[in-house]
């Protein structure tokens, strides 16, 4: 590590979550002004009121103090804001479809077997792509051409009564028209497919296959160069089907020069959406179907596709009742969707149980879930979601047709396979309703038995140790988050459950011969009717109110963090845009070789943060890496990604950017997050009044790590995470105080962020903090007796181990942070309210202070363990003018004690720079008495 200079310098690059964020918000400031970027990546800093750039407050390393730099990526417009952004909720089951593409399980290369299961796995990925655009472009014909051109405005219907007749008798008008909304969606499609977001960085052309396990995190996550031939290949298929509804449908062979070529076009979009598998063009077939999917031959596709369905707009047929080819069409394409579907689900199994060697020596909690099979009900999901909106559109669209019904009148009908959908969305929201009753009393039960097998779980009576009010409340915030943590996935493995039963309900009503249910058909066409009027209303008012399209803006920054690889069809990949723009930034900083670059994500954008900085780490030279740090907070690195995109993200890839980063990737994570959690370390548990546990090491190994170090504004550090107390203890001078539980939220408000950042910049070494104390005994079961103390078993336990023991104390005696709490906390956490200071009617603090230096150093007189440094004058606890000896020995006695009734003296709120904070006195004594 590069010993820091006096021109040093450090900026702290921020990047935010999801819901989006202000500049002022990103940046903790009242006003913010961009410095960098195009208006839609915006590169922010704090402004003065003139609206000038001004630096960040300093940041406190050790004993001195750094120039800071503060600058907040802000990417929330690339997700939500305006109405073309809120249409793009439309689009979110072939945002689904696309991002289980990269759940898949990673390939072993090694492994033939391996390699076929998985390229049949990806090309099954992309069909069901092609079906469910095939399908939501079929059921739009279904209702434009069939039910509204063909049915509703036949000649000598009533419904529709203000269209004259001769209109209802010209059969190309009606086809004409009615045609136009299918050809403006097809092109609306193409025209999203071909935005990408323009990234203002040096381009870097390296794509990598999706499977392939990258080194660092995220390393295949580029622009795939097939896309263009996947896109037309989607618009193709997509005319050609709304063509062949109108020309009988796929089933009925027709001698039709234009069936033919329908038929014609829909094989060569299926042959070469399978072929498209290898984007690096390491295959030969991969260069044969790009040689034949090339720019004129995509051009020359497409014109027969579009020349297709003008045909068919200028010479329907007879329109005059149901189109034979809607129900056909619409069949078709729904059994094939399931079908493939089911074959995912199949190969999935045994791809998984391939792959499992890459992860069967992690622990059960940083295994994939459900053994890697999580694609399966992802893909399932999009797939009930895209057949589910556009049912529901139809029949609403038909029910407000047929209102009122005029005397007489034929009804509208819909293909029999609309039925069979509300059957399946009845069975779904039936089957989905008895899982809740099942399942939200069983976790009620369940979380009420361990509050009373265990009221306060042993690492928050540690965290919180002396606030009981602050454990109680932390305690209830822990179990509620480890829940959603722990059995969030398992969602989707009921829908799985529930999608194949219903599927099983609909095909035995369709074809088995099984009475239809006359209830279950009405829940599900309320349900499809409410998921489609639901989904326009949210798009309505996303597009005309701010709040609305950031909430609709989640499922954009959740899904469209995924490059186009199965569906093309999707809104632009951000990450795209951000991690190239993050990276150059960085680098453009670095050119200065006094200044060290800290990334800061929170949530989202912590993975975008980590993927920039494996982008930084393969990029730089080796003298300027260790200029690079890495904070993440709130982040999902260990519990989602890993698990759900181990092909991406794998925890093989996270120890490796570990041991690039050293100690200089810091993690900020409170046990009452439902989101985020811990990063670098799992296994945790209280031992002897010590958290220890099992996590990622600087030198690119995992293990065993040294014991936990309290921090000076209370947290926990264990290897690279920072356990963060919450409720906070404080308030903390000259820092902004949130009271309550924090939850996932205003992380950048502890004061153990700037400690994160600076050990992150190499600026302060993450052993530096006091021993843990031990908390009251009743508090922590796994603690041992305090009056152990006094024989020295504890002291050499809690505090003679590692970097948690008498020089982990000595360097936060040196160099503890410049703020401290006040409040209840003001006092040693591992002493009672007997030992807090007092001091006589007319005695002045400084007499008080003079007196208790003069105290310790007598007592460090007497220790037979020399320290490190000598304690600073400062406010503390008061003790006896007796030997030192005598009142070492009366300290387990002193813990022990009842609290005295009248109120204590608490020290002041601030303390200078480089003295101990209030709670690492009483460990930083009993350290020597050994």
């Amino acid at each position: 590590m590069q010993v820091p200079g006096p021109d040093t310098r450090v900026v702290e690059l921020r990047v935010h979550g999801i819901l989006g964020t202000t500049g002022d918000e990103l940046t903790d400031s009242v006003a913010s002004v961009d410095v960098a970027g195009d208006g839609v990546g915006r590169i922010m800093r704090p402004a003065d009121r003139l609206r000038r750039p001004v630096p960040g407050p300093m940041l406190n390393a050790g004993e001195r103090s750094v120039p800071r730099i503060v600058e907040g990526y802000v990417w929330g417009a690339m997700t939500s804001g305006g109405l073309a952004k809120a249409t793009w909720a439309l689009l979110f089951p072939f945002a689904l479809a696309n991002m289980a593409h990269w759940m898949l399980p990673p390939t072993r290369t090694d492994n033939p077997v391996s390699r076929v299961l998985c390229s049949s796995l990806r090309a099954l990925m992309r069909i069901s792509a092609l079906l469910l655009t095939m399908l939501m472009v079929a059921q739009i014909t279904v209702i434009t051409l069939d039910l509204v051109g063909s049915q509703c405005l036949a000649p000598g219907a009533r419904c529709l009564g203000f269209v004259p007749e001769a209109a209802r008798g010209a059969d190309v008008l009606r086809s004409v028209v009615l045609l136009i909304p299918v050809a403006l969606v097809v092109l609306l499609m193409h025209r999203l497919s071909t935005v990408s977001w323009r990234v203002s960085a040096p381009k870097d052309d390296s794509p990598q296959h999706s499977a392939l396990a990258p080194m660092l995190p995220g390393g295949n996550v580029v622009s795939d160069p097939d896309t263009p031939a996947l896109r037309a290949l989607h618009v193709a298929a997509a005319l050609a089907t709304a063509a062949l509804v109108a020309l009988g449908g796929p089933l009925t062979f027709s001698l039709d020069p234009r069936w033919l070529v329908a038929v014609a076009v829909l094989l060569v979009a299926v042959i070469g959406t399978a072929g498209l598998d290898d984007p690096a063009g390491m295959r030969e077939t991969s260069k044969l179907f790009r040689a034949l999917l090339g720019r004129r031959s995509r051009r020359v596709l497409m014109s027969v596709a579009g020349v297709l369905l003008a045909s068919v707009a200028l010479l329907p047929g007879e329109l005059a009742g149901p189109l034979p080819g809607s129900g056909a069409t619409i069949d078709a394409l729904t059994a094939l969707l399931v079908l493939t579907c089911v074959a995912v689900a199949v190969l999935l199994l045994p791809a998984s149980l391939l792959a499992r060697p890459v992860w069967k020596s992690q622990p059960k909690q940083l295994r994939p879930w459900a053994g890697g099979w999580m694609a399966a009900p992802v893909l399932m999901l999009a797939a009930m979601l895209g057949n589910g909106f556009g049912a529901g559109l139809a029949l609403s669209v038909r029910q407000t047709l047929s209102v009122p019904r005029a005397p007489g009148a034929a009804p509208l009908l819909l293909p029999a396979a609309f039925d069979d959908v509300t059957i399946f969305w009845g069975t779904a929201v039936v089957l989905m309703a008895v899982a809740l009753v099942v399942a939200v009393p069983w976790l009620l039960v369940r979380r009420f038995r361990r509050d009373d097998e265990d009221p306060i779980p042993d690492e928050v009576a540690l965290l919180h140790a002396g606030r009981r009010e602050d454990q109680r409340k932390a305690a209830s915030a822990w179990r509620i988050a480890d829940l959603q943590r722990r059995y969030s996935h398992q969602l989707f493995l009921v829908i799985a459950g529930v999608l194949t039963v219903s599927t099983a309900a609909s095909l035995a009503a369709r074809f088995a011969g099984m009475p239809r249910l006359p209830w279950l058909s009405a829940i599900g066409v309320v349900a499809l009717a409410g998921l489609a009027v639901g989904l326009l209303r949210m798009v309505f008012l996303a597009a005309t109110k701010r709040d609305t399209a950031r909430y609709l803006g989640v499922l954009g920054d959740l899904a469209l963090f995924w490059p186009r690889e199965a569906h093309p069809v999707v809104p632009p990949c951000y990450a795209l845009k951000v991690i190239p723009e993050l990276a150059d930034r960085a680098t453009e900083h670095l050119k200065d070789p006094n200044t060290r670059v800290v990334l800061v994500g929170h949530s989202q954008g912590s993975l975008l943060a980590a993927v920039a900085a494996a982008r930084l780490l393969e990029s730089l030279p080796e003298s300027d890496r260790e200029r690079v740090g890495l904070v993440t907070a709130g982040s999902q690195l260990q519990w989602a990604y890993p698990r759900a995109f181990p092909g991406v993200v794998p925890h093989a890839a996270l120890r490796d950017l570990a041991g690039a980063m050293g100690d200089r990737w810091r993690s900020l994570c409170r046990g009452t997050d439902p989101l985020g959690g811990a990063v670098t370390t799992w296994n945790r548990q209280v031992y002897n009044g010590m958290l220890i546990g099992v996590g990622l090491r600087g030198d690119g190994t995992e293990g065993p790590l040294p014991a936990a170090t309290r921090g000076p504004t209370g947290a926990l550090v264990l290897g690279g995470d920072h356990w963060l107390p919450d409720p906070q203890r404080g308030p903390f001078s000259c820092r902004r105080w949130v009271p309550g539980v924090l939850g996932h939220s205003d992380y950048s408000g502890d004061p153990e962020w700037d400690r994160a950042v600076a050990m992150a910049a190499g600026l302060e070494r993450p052993v530096r903090g006091a021993a843990l104390p031990l908390s009251e005994s009743p508090q922590i079961p796994s603690a041992p007796d305090p009056r152990a103390v006094g024989s020295g078993a504890v002291g050499s336990g809690a505090v003679g181990s590692g970097a948690a023991g008498s020089g982990a104390a000595g360097s936060g005696a040196a160099g503890s942070g410049a703020l401290s709490p006040q409040g209840d906390d003001g006092g040693s956490i591992g002493d009672s309210v007997e030992d807090l200071p007092r001091r006589t009617a007319g005695e002045t603090a400084e007499a008080a202070r003079s007196k208790r230096t003069k105290s310790i150093r007598s007592f460090r007189k007497e220790s037979k363990r020399p320290v490190e440094a000598e304690v600073p004058e400062q406010q503390s606890h008061e003790e006896p003018p007796s030997e030192t000896a005598e009142a070492s020995a009366e300290l387990p006695a002193q813990q022990d004690s009842e609290p005295r009734s009248e109120p204590s003296v608490l020290p002041e709120i601030t303390e200078p720079r480089g003295r101990i904070a209030p709670w690492e006195r009483g460990s930083s004594l009993r350290s020597t008495d050994s």
